[in-house]
């Protein structure tokens, strides 16, 4: 049977519960709505097949606002402003052995960061004459799907999923377009009388080893900027969900959560309720759409700023995506981490809520934050190691499997040390003489391959040259772990065939590292090497020398590079080189 649908979400009450994890064949109704008039009434009627023992799954568009209120302005929508399928019954999911065929896409933004700069200053000088307290701005992505086999839009979503595993995630096929949401956000959760909400508004980047990682959790937690942040609209869900409430039951039970994502640190807080007799669906929306969490406060003059400085419709992005399942418990995303599909053309959605403390760099560094799941789920890529055999002897082969292991626990790749150690051992066996360079490589459905390259000994010394520009992905997880996405590394390539590598910077002008290993340096009698925190791959020849009381941590910018009296290049592969800056 053709699926349509897929929902799998984790339950907002228990996260160690058992997911709802179903699949649907072809719906006997759907349920639209194009005109604003017809919004409520294909509520009614989702709420009526669900409470007559049918499931229930759609979307509603960002645009579908002003139904519940017409002082909520928008943009003209760009599709039907809600649309449910109805389903008699509900399928297990679809496990398959082998994973489908990855697609490729190369996102691009529909807006230039001069665009996000005018529109940020606009919102600043609005706040500042006290206009609202916070606006949530945003941008469109877009590409056009590659590959992917037979269905790329289900193999699409299944490379989303790996990407941005957890949360409440859908794959909706509406005909002319499909919906794959992988939302980390609860819109609301309906069961009886209990109403529970959970914005998400608050975001920090991972950091780069655990120690940094939990600094930047509680940096989230701390923060007077990102807690007033996530104040206002704890503020505005309330007030929201106190319009449908049993007096006296709204509640705050949880309050700067943090959660984390692949690539950020979030923060929630729950707001809860008991809804009053008699209340229905379209009442729900009607007090909660569209969440506030996307919009900003006070919602009415947030979205008015909305549609003045945005250049198109939103779309299913920041609308809802839900499921209501036979008896009537309702469950709604907030669809951002959500790609539309029309034919092979993809949108996404990315943006942030700006407060008067807020600031540009740090607000655009945010959208590249946010915007990594889909990197990760556009583009085919294995983990990789690069090691020494040499006379039949692997080097430093149990630090390299240790890193692997790393990388495949944070892209939620499959691991087996063992069948890693078989693959190697069997690679060496047939090389068992002579200096051979060997790439393990790790795909996501845990296959491992290697290959065996003849390998010169290395120079006494070499060419360094610094790079002319920043390293922009420095902090990202693809610098930070080692795969064969290395685009952003061979952009630096060195076009003299007498240079050995370059030596990058990031976007504050700290060093960071070589394309192809770490880079030592000598400043004031010691030897030196970049801070983690700066932006590199943890090497495996850096972290001995490290261990060694050879080099100790440090950061050096570009400015310092006149204070260097030594270089050198260092990884496992080829040791400690001596090197000269050209």
């Amino acid at each position: 049977m053709t699926i349509t649908s897929l929902i799998d979400f984790v339950d907002p009450h228990d996260s160690a519960a058992p997911r709802l994890r179903q699949a649907f064949g072809a719906p006997r109704e759907l349920l639209v709505a194009h005109q604003l008039h017809e919004v409520r009434a294909v509520l009614d009627a989702v709420q009526a097949a669900a409470e007559q023992g049918a499931w229930v799954l759609g979307a509603l568009r960002y645009e579908a606002a002003p139904a519940f209120d017409a002082a909520l302005q928008t943009r003209p929508a760009d599709g039907p402003l809600a649309w449910f399928a109805v389903y008699d019954e509900a399928m297990p999911w679809p496990e398959t052995s082998e994973p489908p065929p990855e697609p490729t896409l190369h996102w691009q933004s529909r807006q230039e960061r001069a665009q996000f700069d005018a529109a940020f200053a606009a919102i600043q000088q609005a706040i500042a004459r006290g206009e609202f307290y916070q606006v949530n701005y945003t941008a469109q992505l877009q590409a056009t799907l590659e590959g992917g086999g037979a269905a790329p839009a289900r193999a699409l979503f299944a490379a989303l999923q790996r990407a941005q595993p957890g949360g409440y995630a859908a794959y909706i096929d509406m005909g002319d377009e499909q919906l794959l949401s992988v939302s980390p956000e609860l819109f609301f959760d309906w069961r009886g009388a209990s109403l529970l909400t959970r914005p998400m508004k608050g975001t920090a980047p991972r950091g780069a080893t655990p120690a940094q990682d939990a600094a930047q959790a509680e940096w989230l937690r701390s923060s007077p900027k990102e807690r007033a942040e996530n104040v206002m609209i704890v503020d505005l869900l309330r007030n929201d969900v106190s319009r449908i409430a049993q007096p006296f039951s709204v509640q705050v039970p949880a309050l700067f959560h943090t959660q984390a994502l692949p690539a950020v640190w979030q923060m929630t807080s729950d707001v809860q309720a008991r809804t009053r007799a008699g209340c229905s669906l379209a009442e729900v929306f009607a007090a909660l759409f569209p969440c506030g969490s996307i919009t900003g406060a006070p919602k009415v003059r947030a979205m008015q700023a909305i549609r003045a400085l945005e250049a198109e419709p939103r779309g299913i992005y920041c609308g809802a995506i839900g499921v209501m399942r036979p008896g009537g418990a309702a469950t709604f995303n907030v669809p951002i981490r959500t790609v539309t599909l029309r034919g092979r053309e993809a949108r996404c959605g990315i943006g942030s809520g700006i407060t008067s403390g807020a600031e540009a760099d740090s607000e655009w560094q945010e959208w590249r934050h946010k915007r990594a799941f889909l990197e990760r789920a556009s583009m085919p890529f294995e983990l990789l190691e690069t090691l020494a055999l040499q006379d039949g002897q692997l080097r430093h082969v149990s630090a390299h499997l240790q890193r692997m292991a790393g990388a495949a626990a944070h892209f939620g790749y499959r691991w087996d040390e063992a069948q890693a150690r078989q693959c190697l051992e069997q690679l060496a066996q047939t090389h068992p003489q002579g200096l051979w360079r060997l790439r393990l490589l790790l795909g996501a459905a845990g296959q491992f391959g290697a290959q065996a390259y003849a390998m010169e000994a290395s120079a006494s010394e070499v060419l360094l040259r610094l790079a002319g520009h920043p390293l922009l992905e420095a902090h990202g997880e693809f610098v930070r772990f080692k795969t064969t996405r290395r685009a952003h590394y061979e952009a630096f390539t060195p076009s003299a065939p007498e240079v050995f590598d370059t030596v990058l910077w990031n976007e504050r002008g700290e060093i960071t590292e070589c394309t192809r290993g770490n880079v030592a340096m000598l400043i004031d009698g010691r030897w030196v090497t970049p801070s983690l925190a700066c932006g590199l791959l943890a090497g495996v020849g850096r972290a001995l020398a490290l261990q060694e009381g050879r080099l100790s941590e440090a950061v050096v910018r570009v400015e310092d590079v006149p204070r260097v009296q030594g270089w050198a290049f260092v990884n496992s592969l080829r040791g400690w080189i001596a090197a000269r800056l050209v």
